[in-house]
């Protein structure tokens, strides 16, 4: 770390070419080629990808992305009406002749009858694309967008909406407006922190090119690799967070250097040497937790998990790369004039002498955050069961958990796809926005007197609201029946719908009959994924749990402190998942961010946050205990290594704490309802994690343990490989240099290795 750091300082200069390069290269690249991605929930072995299989190959016509037109007539008039008919057949005819358009069912067919409602006053018409909405034209699309809303400004009144998954993937979300308020956030947070403009600008110029360069990375994969379009949403909410961090901590290290005397240079190969390795450790964490998504078998979430972990990979780069070569263009403009004055004026700063038992001893941060530690050592025992009924309050709303995918009904109010969904559940029912599927196979023909059994026994199960007209494939084997459920997709009552058909009332109709019969349809998909992801959570949890506690287990040489980390970080996910049910769920802030209802917490959610969560609870974990750990290595009293570390790093865990809620929390303006989970969810676990769990409860509990905390057995230390996540002591920086009676009780220095 320290040659490569010493590099990149004398080097800054090509160094800062190469990553404008690599920004801009990227950049240009990303935009000549596009994007492709691919929205695909599907999983192999369910029975809603079997049913989704058997209809791709007896129904090719028809196997493309099917969107709705949707209109509604003005008050005291009829979609019947010459004027609104005459219109509306003219933009339908229009729609028919946009390229990647395969065909259009219509309302004034004679056979559309059933597609007006009761009233008159609303109609929709089906648009089937040839492909699949990934794999659909932009351009095209929005051609279908404006022809169809072109029909509402002859008629005055007429409202023409329209939804689907091609719509929605064109309607977008304000580009980049999440993105541009956590960094202003970020800059206003680091002002205060620092008093400098440059020291404020490193860490976002570091979050600037590591992120942009790993979303333009990410965009070019994704013509090789299945993406998911969330990918670059939560790509850009984590890496922001962490590049920001980790550049902050590196400077943080180096501007206590400079206010101490040392020269730049060596101040900043010194915070490479020593936050260096704890960024590149804690990088390392957050990757293997979002890694770990790849272990569930779920294609959608391998996508995920790769383009997150190089975002992240790319931003520790910049840290360790570019930022010690801006430190080097900068020299000392990275302290506030005022500190330059001082140490011009009034020479190094020194650290106090040593005191009395209990106070601040040499090299011991002073200040409020050293009252704080001071208080933590003397009331440890009240301040942890503060904070564990703190973690347990916020937590209880976690036993009612749902998981389920949410709809276009949650859309934001303004958007078309939203104003589609809420004119068919008014015209229609709310159970039409996601009809089931019942896909009936034979071995030759269809067998009728079945079938019709199969028809009559589900449109009288409870739950069901119409069921639709048989309709065979050209083969004759294969048969769709169309199913409403009298609840909209996403409630609990359609679930139990799904379940009551699969397990009773299908098996009762097929007895004795060669029909083999599967639920699919849209919201059959997404029960099924939930399904798959809550039956595989547990795997994933213990999965990086194990590893973080391997991990932590070699870089500290003790068997409590992984422990502790492990049990803080499950506690910390169990708050962060309570907050999201008592918001999302149990309908707190619906209103508050435009819902419309209460929703379930997406399938796919928990595991994609929860691997961000541990990965960001490793970070701080990291950088609190590898500061008490460096002094327990020198003074071996439990104490002081737990006051000195909390007090050295409550501050850049609080600041950075700070500027990770703000992240996350602007997350809100995305305009993707998952966005604004995860980053509800994660501003809320974050704020918990650094001022609750970090500084409060384990301070807390490592006095309550005391030198146990450093336990590790004999035969275990021998087979286990040493990772120092602090480097050798130097004589590089005075205030590391361990006194000689220091090195007799610690056997000259062995443990530092």
């Amino acid at each position: 770390m320290a040659a490569l750091a010493r590099f990149c300082f004398r080097h800054r200069f090509v160094v800062l070419l190469l990553w404008v390069c690599a920004l801009l290269g990227t950049a240009v690249a990303a935009q000549a080629a596009g994007s492709r991605w691919a929205n695909d929930f599907e999983l192999p072995g369910t029975e809603s990808a079997e049913a989704v299989d058997l209809l791709r190959a007896s129904f090719p016509q028809t196997s493309g992305d099917t969107d709705s037109v949707v209109w509604r007539a003005p008050e005291g008039a009829s979609v019947r009406d010459p004027q609104i008919r005459e219109r509306m057949t003219a933009a339908l005819a229009g729609i028919a002749d946009v390229p990647q358009v395969g065909r259009i069912v219509g309302p004034y067919a004679p056979e559309g009858g059933a597609q007006i409602s009761g009233d008159g006053r609303i109609a929709y018409a089906q648009v089937t694309f040839t492909e699949q909405a990934m794999n659909l034209e932009k351009e095209n699309v929005e051609e279908v967008v404006d022809t169809a809303q072109a029909a509402a400004d002859d008629v005055d009144g007429l409202q023409v909406e329209l939804g689907g998954e091609a719509i929605q993937a064109v309607q977008g979300a304000p580009g980049g407006l999440a993105e541009v308020t956590g960094i202003v956030a970020a800059a206003v947070i680091l002002s205060i922190a620092f008093g400098s403009l440059f020291a404020m600008l490193l860490p976002i110029v570091c979050a600037v090119f590591g992120i942009g360069t790993g979303l333009m990375t990410v965009t070019l994969l994704s013509h090789t690799t299945d993406f998911a379009e969330a990918t670059t949403l939560l790509g850009s909410l984590i890496g922001l967070g962490v590049s920001i961090d980790y550049a902050l901590f590196i400077v943080t290290r180096h501007r206590t250097g400079l206010r101490r005397g040392m020269p730049v240079e060596d101040s900043a190969v010194r915070a490479l040497d020593t936050a260096g390795r704890a960024v590149l450790f804690a990088g390392g964490t957050v990757c293997v937790a979002l890694l770990g998504m790849i272990a569930l078998g779920i294609g959608f979430l391998n996508g995920v998990a790769i383009a997150a972990s190089l975002t992240v990979l790319l931003g520790v780069a910049a840290s360790v790369t570019l930022l010690p070569a801006l430190l080097g263009i900068l020299q000392t403009r990275v302290l506030s004039r005022r500190q330059r004055r001082r140490l011009a004026e009034r020479g190094p700063e020194r650290a106090p002498e040593p005191g009395e038992p209990g106070r601040p001893a040499a090299g011991e941060a002073a200040g409020r955050a050293a009252r704080w530690a001071l208080l933590v050592q003397r009331r440890p025992r009240l301040l942890a069961s503060l904070a564990v009924a703190a973690i347990a309050i916020v937590s209880l709303p976690l036993l009612s958990l749902r998981l389920g995918t949410t709809d276009q009904g949650n859309h934001q109010e303004s958007k078309t796809t939203r104003q589609a969904y809420d004119l068919l559940a008014e015209g229609f029912g709310p159970g039409f926005n996601g009809p089931l599927q019942l896909v009936a196979e034979t071995p030759e023909k269809a067998d009728t007197p079945a079938l019709s059994q199969l028809i009559t026994r589900v449109s009288r199960t409870e739950g069901v609201a119409e069921v639709g007209t048989p309709a065979p494939a050209p083969d004759g084997r294969i048969t769709v029946v169309q199913v409403i459920p009298d609840s909209a997709p996403q409630d609990e009552a359609t679930d139990r719908l799904i379940d009551r058909l699969r397990d009773d009332v299908i098996p009762a109709a097929r007895a004795g009959t060669s029909l083999d019969v599967h639920v699919g349809g849209v919201t059959a998909i997404n029960k099924d994924f939930a399904s798959v992801i809550t039956g595989k959570l547990p795997l994933f949890v213990g999965i990086i749990v194990a590893l973080g506690f391997v991990l932590l287990l070699v870089a500290f040489r003790s068997v409590v402190v992984p422990l502790t980390a492990a049990v803080m970080n499950l506690l910390a996910a169990a708050a962060a998942f309570g907050a999201l049910v008592a918001i999302f769920q149990w309908g707190w802030g619906s209103d508050l961010f435009g819902l419309g209802r209460e929703v379930p917490i997406t399938a796919f959610l928990p595991v994609i946050t929860l691997a961000m969560l541990f990965g960001l609870s490793m970070d701080y974990q990291v950088f609190l205990v590898s500061r008490m750990h460096e002094e327990w290595v020198h003074h071996r009293d439990n104490a002081r290594a737990v006051r000195v570390g909390l007090a050295e790093s409550s501050r850049v865990i609080n600041a950075a704490a700070l500027i990770m809620i703000c992240v996350f929390s602007a997350f809100v303006l995305s305009g993707d309802l998952e966005g604004v989970m995860a980053g509800i969810g994660l501003a809320g676990a974050v704020a918990l994690d650094a001022f609750v769990i970090r500084t409060m409860l384990v301070p807390a509990l490592m006095h309550l343990i005391g030198p146990a905390n450093w336990w590790l057995p004999a035969w275990l230390d021998r087979h286990l490989p040493h990772l120092a996540v602090e480097p050798h002591t130097t004589p590089t920086d005075p205030q590391d240099e361990p006194r000689p009676q220091e090195l007799a009780k610690t056997g000259g220095g062995r443990e530092g290795r």
